[in-house]
């Protein structure tokens, strides 16, 4: 095969070299020139001009163009991987074609689970391709082993260059293809090294039209950066049709699975996964993960249902108020830091509870990261009760946005919140006006509150 020619595209302007240089000669940046492989000349021979002449040649080129209502829309057919959670954040199952990226910290069982995957679709007749470029097929041989996946008869091909990887896929014709990982494999059409921003780029786009011309689903594991973002170019999350984080910290055996961009499916659906010996195994009440083991309720604890995509969660958030220093210190672990300060602030303005000269630390439990506003009151409600020194009455909840004019704002779906609740046996709520439900939800006590001195007249009453 033919190598074809290569230039150096700037990232910041657009402007091209045929060789690589350190500063752009166009716009003087530095270190911005990255390899593509050079498109042919189009037609009209370079023309710019926007004159009716310069474009009469495209005539022919015209098509025809359908109204939306005259498109027959029709769902598109999932396939379940076998994996009841991972089909939750895939919003049903593996869709024909589509491309799906998964990223996460090393370590954190991305391969892991995708064999588990692919052996379970093995399993079911479908035909599945585990493309392994950071190990050798017996190494994943030996995972497979450890995972308890006796006999299993997923194929595996140790290969990173791109053209054999695209051979292969297209003689075999399986159902699903792993690429494990999209940063090691390279294109003999580039010079650059894998991992480049031009080699992922190229490789990533070769693999999607393949997905979209075969109708075979490929998923594509990804580094992450030091900063925990995907590694190569942006335009790598805009080319596939779903973005899956890996979230959790190794020390721990809970996993998270966040969908972040998602084309056929809701976005910011997570699963839950817990790391066992035999692989990662389903948790089909995580809820239970996020709360507290205390057999008797502590001060500064306070349950939050929060909502991850469609599920909601029970989560404990937990907060220490304790004696500060001339510069007190302000830590949230979970939460955001800038809006824990920002709610100390209405809490004094609008409540008169002072913690001026207070520490304030605030976690939530399991890990969890809650970036919904809705977490506001369950956190003031956590330090009233931590700096009063007495606990929140057993099964007692709380949810809503807390606004700087110290008014208490609804959360969506609030009614779903209140049913999980009662659900899992919870008794007392504490919500937002706008979300008392119109009909009694047996077993749970509805407070409905508007600003925040309510909230906290309501809580003396109830820690007096």
């Amino acid at each position: 095969m033919s190598r074809e020619k290569t230039i150096y595209t700037c990232t910041e302007c657009g402007g091209t070299s045929a060789k690589w240089l350190g500063k752009c000669p166009q716009c003087n940046a530095w270190n911005t020139l990255v390899e593509s492989v050079a498109e042919g000349a189009g037609a009209g021979g370079g023309k710019n001009r926007l004159s009716a002449p310069a474009y009469s040649g495209y005539a022919g080129l015209a098509q025809a163009v359908t109204p939306l209502s005259a498109i027959e829309a029709t769902e598109v057919a999932r396939t379940p991987s076998g994996l009841e959670e991972l089909d939750r954040v895939l919003g049903g199952g593996i869709v024909e074609g589509g491309v799906v990226l998964i990223g996460g910290d090393p370590g954190i069982g991305k391969s892991t689970l995708l064999l588990q995957a692919l052996d379970a679709l093995q399993r079911r007749g479908l035909e599945t391709l585990y493309v392994t470029g950071e190990e050798s097929g017996a190494q994943v041989a030996l995972r497979s082993r450890r995972l308890g996946l006796d006999n299993s008869q997923v194929k595996v091909m140790a290969e990173i260059q791109l053209e054999k990887i695209l051979a292969t896929i297209e003689a075999r014709q399986p159902a699903v293809a792993v690429i494990d990982s999209i940063q090691t494999i390279y294109s003999d059409q580039l010079s650059s090294a894998p991992g480049s921003v031009a080699q992922v780029r190229e490789c990533s786009a070769h693999l999607t039209r393949l997905a979209k011309g075969t109708g075979i689903a490929i998923v594509l594991i990804g580094h992450v950066t030091k900063e925990g973002a995907l590694a190569g170019p942006r335009v790598l999350e805009h080319m596939v049709d779903t973005v899956l984080y890996f979230e959790g910290d190794t020390h721990s055996t809970h996993r998270l699975v966040r969908a972040i961009k998602n084309r056929f499916g809701a976005v910011n659906e997570i699963g839950v996964f817990a790391m066992t010996e035999r692989g990662l195994k389903g948790v089909s009440n995580p809820s239970a993960i996020f709360l507290s083991q205390h057999s008797q309720p502590v001060p500064g604890s306070c349950v939050l249902v929060t909502l991850e995509g469609t599920r909601p969660l029970l989560v404990e958030i937990q907060a220490l108020v304790d004696g500060g220093g001339p510069s007190p210190r302000r830590l949230s672990v979970g939460l955001e830091r800038d809006r824990l300060a920002m709610l100390l602030a209405v809490l004094h303005r609008h409540a008169g509870v002072a913690c001026m000269d207070q520490d304030v630390f605030v976690n939530a439990v399991g890990g969890v990261r809650i970036s919904e506003p809705a977490a506001d009151l369950a956190v003031l409600l956590a330090i009233t009760s931590s700096l009063r020194g007495k606990a929140l009455p057993k099964g007692f909840l709380a949810f809503g946005e807390v606004g700087l004019a110290g008014e208490i704002r609804p959360a969506p779906r609030g009614q779903e919140r209140l049913k999980e609740a009662a659900k899992l046996g919870f008794s007392v709520a504490v919500v937002p006006k706008a979300n008392a439900p119109k009909k009694p939800i047996e077993g749970l006590t509805v407070h409905a509150v508007e600003r925040v001195d309510e909230a906290m007249d309501l809580i003396r009453r109830e820690l007096d």
